[in-house]
C-alpha cells in the first residue's frame, strides 16, 4: 500500500510540475529527455504550448512567437514548400503587416498528441485562420502537424507540416 501511495504521489507531483512549468513554455526535468508521466499529462502540456504559441500569433508578437520555434526549424507548407527559421520569421512579419486582424483558433476536438520517446511529442490538429479581406471575413480551416522537441528544459517546435490549403 505504501509503495502504491508513493508511486501515485510521484506521478501527481510530476504532473503538477509539468503543468505549472508549461505556463512558461519550459519544463525543468532532471533529465532533458524526460516525458510527462502519461498521455493525459502530455496532452495538457502540448495544449498549453499550442495556446501560448497562438496567443503570441494572435497578438502579432513576433518575438514571443519565434521563441517557440527551434533554430533548426523545418516548416513544410503544401503551397509554400520547405522553409527555415528565418524564412518563417519573414513570412510571419509579412502576414502580420498585411493582415492586421488575422487570428488563429484551434478547431475544438481536433488536437491529438503522441509522445516521441527520448525526444518530445507530435501534435496534430486543425486550425482556422480568419482575417478581413475586401471588407468581408475570409476564413479557412487547415490541418497541421508539429514536432515538439524537449531539450535543455524547453519545449520548441522543430518541425511543422501545414497542409490542406
Amino acid at each position: 500500500m505504501v509503495a502504491k501511495t508513493c508511486r501515485a504521489l510521484t506521478v501527481l507531483l510530476a504532473m503538477l510540475a509539468l503543468a505549472g512549468s508549461a505556463h512558461g513554455a519550459e519544463v525543468a526535468p532532471t533529465d532533458a529527455t524526460a516525458q510527462p508521466p502519461d498521455a493525459a499529462a502530455l496532452l495538457e502540456v502540448v495544449a498549453e504550448l499550442d495556446r501560448k504559441m497562438f496567443d503570441a500569433y494572435n497578438a502579432h508578437d513576433l518575438d514571443k512567437l519565434m521563441a517557440m520555434f527551434a533554430d533548426d526549424l523545418e516548416f513544410y507548407h503544401d503551397n509554400g514548400g520547405l522553409l527555415g527559421f528565418e524564412q518563417v520569421k519573414a513570412g510571419f512579419t509579412s502576414v502580420f503587416a498585411n493582415n492586421r486582424d488575422i487570428r488563429r483558433e484551434l478547431v475544438a476536438g481536433s488536437l491529438e498528441v503522441y509522445p516521441i520517446k527520448g525526444f518530445g511529442a507530435i501534435e496534430i490538429g486543425a486550425h482556422r485562420f480568419c482575417h478581413t479581406e475586401n471588407g468581408a471575413a475570409d476564413c479557412g480551416t487547415f490541418r497541421f502537424l508539429q514536432v515538439w522537441r524537449l531539450a535543455d528544459g524547453a519545449w520548441k517546435v522543430s518541425r511543422t507540416v501545414s497542409y490542406g490549403h
